[in-house]
């Protein structure tokens, strides 16, 4: 198999992301089916297994906990064994989490095999991105990026539809062959991958990066630019649980709320290439700042909407919003981070991503329960529009 960026003696205009479609975003797509197939299960199997409903709910939590705590170790992981067997080993140590959630009859050990989901999650999602930044030109990193991200809540949309038949035909179990199926491709794609070659260390470079020492380097880009990404991802977590919890306040019916959500989510994947082609042509400015505004705007406009038509514009707005900005923290990430160490910058880096992502929902949980919904969800869109500040004031104006 050809590698994934051309020969240094190709100009970067033969460059072509429909010529590497198979290599790059294949695996993605088959961990995004894979994961997708499991986690509307994931509390039915708990349920199943003795767990009440309080304790069958944040079995799904458990694959995010298992991302975040496995950050930081995925950039060890895949600076030690490189990014290609990073991500097989991702996609074994998923497949093999997913086997125990459906073989164990013990509760422990089936929160276990979420965790260990949640852990390859991480590996995987670092390597991956980790792998794409140096194989890609520059010219194209935004639009690969974004397609990246695109191409694994495809995968994610996908999932669930495979998993219901697969339920209906054969009970509970056969999701989790589904999903197994899915992140055992994902790794197969990922071993026919090629190395890449370690770049020379820069003149003068005595010790090899290290984590405390990417810290230090890098301390101005994490409280800058970083701060932003922990917002971002606070907004995009968030926006899952808004849809839904505001409908059932207008007391829509559940299947009217589904079909709200999944036309937002349908918005979110069409947009996110062009998103990428303007990041790469424009400038990272000119969709990160924009999704954040219209997010924030949508969010804060939702209290105000009482009905299925206007809560449907506002869903809408909110996808759109998120779909322009898929890759937009992985796109980011790469630009700043360094050729050596780069595994430990983007460890840090998705470490805030993940940090946003819990303490998003929990934000939006705690105003709801002390205040109101509808002051938790204006609360979430005002911190999108100061997330789209912080990214306005600190996103350079073309990126390097």
């Amino acid at each position: 198999m050809a590698p994934l960026s051309p020969p240094a003696s190709s100009p970067p205009a033969e460059f072509s992301l429909r010529k590497i479609a198979i290599p790059a975003f294949g695996p993605s797509l088959l961990f995004g089916i894979g994961e997708g197939a499991i986690l509307p299960i994931v509390p039915l199997t708990a349920r199943d297994l003795g767990a009440s409903v309080s304790m069958a709910a944040p079995m799904v939590a458990l694959i995010s906990i298992g991302s975040l705590l496995n950050n930081i170790p995925a950039s060890l992981i895949t600076m030690r064994w490189g990014e290609r067997w990073a991500i097989v080993v991702a996609g074994l140590w998923s497949g093999l989490g997913m086997a125990l959630c459906v073989f164990t009859s013990h509760l422990g050990l089936f929160a276990t095999g979420c965790l260990m989901v949640g852990m390859s999650q991480a590996v995987y999602n670092l390597a991956r991105q980790s792998y794409m930044t140096e194989a890609v030109p520059v010219m194209y990193r935004a639009r690969a990026l974004s397609t990246l991200g695109g191409v694994m809540r495809i995968g994610m949309f996908i999932g669930p539809f495979l998993a219901a038949a697969a339920v209906h035909a054969y009970g509970l179990e056969a999701a989790y062959a589904i999903g197994i199926a899915g992140v055992l491709g994902a790794a197969a794609i990922g071993a026919r991958i090629p190395d890449l070659e370690a770049p020379p260390p820069p003149p003068g470079q005595v010790a090899a990066p290290t984590l405390v020492s990417t810290l230090r380097d890098h301390r101005r880009v994490f409280l800058t630019i970083g701060i932003g990404v922990v917002l971002v991802s606070a907004v995009r977590a968030s926006r899952q649980a808004v849809i839904p919890l505001w409908a059932e306040h207008l007391d829509l019916a559940p299947a009217v709320a589904s079909l709200i959500y999944g036309l937002a989510g349908g918005i979110d994947m069409l947009v996110f290439y062009p998103a990428g082609k303007v990041m790469d042509h424009k400038g990272r400015r000119w969709v990160a700042v924009p999704s954040m505004v219209i997010m924030g705007v949508a969010m804060l406009l939702m209290p105000l909407t009482h009905g299925f038509v206007t809560l449907l514009i506002a869903a809408l707005a909110i996808g759109f919003g998120n779909g322009i900005g898929s890759g937009m923290i992985m796109t980011l990430g790469a630009d700043h981070s360094p050729r050596h160490g780069r595994a430990h910058f983007l460890g840090v880096w998705r470490l805030m991503s993940d940090i946003g992502s819990s303490s998003g929902p929990a934000l939006l949980s705690l105003l709801a329960a002390s205040l109101s919904l509808a002051l938790g969800i204006a609360a979430t869109g005002l911190i999108a529009l100061v997330a789209a500040g912080v990214l306005a004031y600190w996103i350079p104006p073309a990126h390097r």
